[in-house]
């Protein structure tokens, strides 16, 4: 199914989507928004579709799939532009409305932000109810704001602790076997001190630095650490009592505590050459540790500091520009775009979590029985963005267009923590500036 691994290995940063999220902060208020809809239109002609260029075997399966619809009926024409990844929020962003495709790809976080703006519309009345209902639970919650749809992926991420069995095993370490058996905090802690006990350098976890941990992987990797201990970046569109809650604040300080373990992993491949027993990452480095370890490698789910294990979810998305001026050609190019066929393949591609419910079934990487079955049942148990609770495990970031803001100040904030701050300042800080700037924004309610 996977030819090499130096292209998975980018699809983490593919899945994560770690695109400059701040680029949005500075967008002006909403202009009505939540009225925008797309223009049915005749259902012929000529559709626009915008999409981000990623690596190479993506961009092939989109490719393929656009040809794929065009020759496949005579009503609608579908062209589509790619824009390199590295500027396409930029470009979206600075791109008015008016001037927008009929059909566009947008990473998750950044959805709610152009909506505000305007520059999306809900797809609700322009894509079969089959679409709609074959769409995943986590991934709709991704794409919904007040009820309407938005956005669409193909497919989803999610995180998880793969370790290697030879090295727990050395160290007398038992390890879960399934969610229901989670680590809580206190056993991971003492696991890491049993494994560090038999390693030459006690260097015995990645946390996956070589993204950075002030980005977006520092929200989207640890994030799952607040929500699980009860905390939350948002609560009812405040940061403060959330962020910077006891609860978030004691399981900051266990975080921090874990520096001592951890390889700082500059190469990307402390787990995989066997330097650490543990690697606290997503989906994506699944065919690197796979060719790695063999039969050694097992996959666990994250520690649970008391309110279940949690992990983030969401990726890239598929919505309809709120100026498109023929919504029922756009929605009919979304309901191929999502068929079995080039959701498999897509994902055959990338290695992400299918998005589907049908193309989930079928995977065999994914599937009841597959090696990478847990990813799969933990967005079996969506959370959506707030008012999450032990009987939920995949959490969606906060949909809200101060989304940049949010994750700017979080992620700053934990990189703090790690590198020795005072957790508790870190996070009110934090808070602090994240209510700030959603006072200053009339709390970024979308008309």
């Amino acid at each position: 199914m996977f030819n090499g691994t130096a292209r998975h290995r980018r699809t983490g940063l593919t899945a994560l989507a770690l695109l400059p999220l701040a680029a949005l902060a500075a967008c002006g208020g909403g202009s009505g928004a939540g009225d925008t809809s797309a223009e049915e239109g005749s259902g012929k002609g000529t559709i626009n579709v915008w999409a981000h260029q990623g690596q190479a075997s993506e961009t092939a399966a989109l490719q393929n799939a656009v040809k794929n619809f065009n020759s496949s009926q005579s009503a609608v024409k579908a062209e589509l532009k790619l824009i390199p990844e590295k500027d396409y929020t930029k470009t979206i962003t600075a791109t008015d409305a008016s001037e927008l495709p009929d059909v566009l790809e947008f990473d998750g976080p950044t959805m709610a932000n152009f909506v505000y703006n305007g520059k999306l519309a809900p797809v609700d009345d322009h894509v079969s109810a089959r679409t709609l209902g074959n769409a995943t639970d986590a991934i709709k919650a991704q794409g919904e704001i007040d009820g309407k749809h938005y956005g669409l992926g193909m497919f989803d991420a999610g995180l998880g602790m793969y370790a290697n069995k030879k090295l727990l095993d050395a160290a007398g370490v038992k390890y879960p076997t399934s969610m229901d058996d989670a680590w809580t905090a206190e056993e991971f802690g003492k696991a890491l001190k049993a494994l560090k006990g038999k390693d030459s350098d006690g260097k015995v976890l990645d946390l996956s630095e070589q993204y950075g941990l002030a980005s977006e992987w520092g929200t989207f990797g640890f994030s799952p650490v607040l929500w699980s201990a009860g905390g939350a970046l948002l609560k009812d569109g405040k940061a403060e009592g959330a962020l910077d809650s006891p609860e978030a604040v004691t399981a900051m300080k266990t975080f921090q505590s874990w520096k001592t373990y951890v390889d700082p992993n500059t190469d990307g491949n402390a787990f995989a050459k066997g330097k650490v027993a543990l690697s606290w990452v997503g989906h994506w480095m699944y065919p690197a540790y796979s060719e790695a370890l063999g039969d050694d490698l097992v996959v666990l789910p994250l520690p649970d500091f008391g309110n279940g294990p949690k992990t983030g979810q969401g990726s890239w998305a598929w919505g309809i520009g709120a100026d498109s001026k023929n919504g029922k050609a756009a929605g009919a190019f979304l309901d191929y775009l999502m068929n079995d066929t080039n959701v498999g393949a897509m994902t055959e591609a990338n290695g992400a979590v299918p998005a589907t419910r049908t193309a989930l079934a079928k995977s065999e990487l994914y599937k009841e029985g597959g090696p990478l079955e847990l990813f799969a049942d933990q967005l079996a148990q969506p959370c959506g963005d707030s008012g999450f609770n032990a009987s939920c495990v995949a959490v969606t970031r906060p949909v809200t267009a101060g989304y940049p803001t949010v994750t700017a100040e979080f992620s700053t904030a934990l990189n703090a923590i790690y590198g020795g701050a005072d957790p508790q300042e870190a996070l009110e800080k934090a808070a602090r500036a994240i209510d700030r700037d959603f006072t200053d924004n009339a709390g970024y309610e979308i008309p």
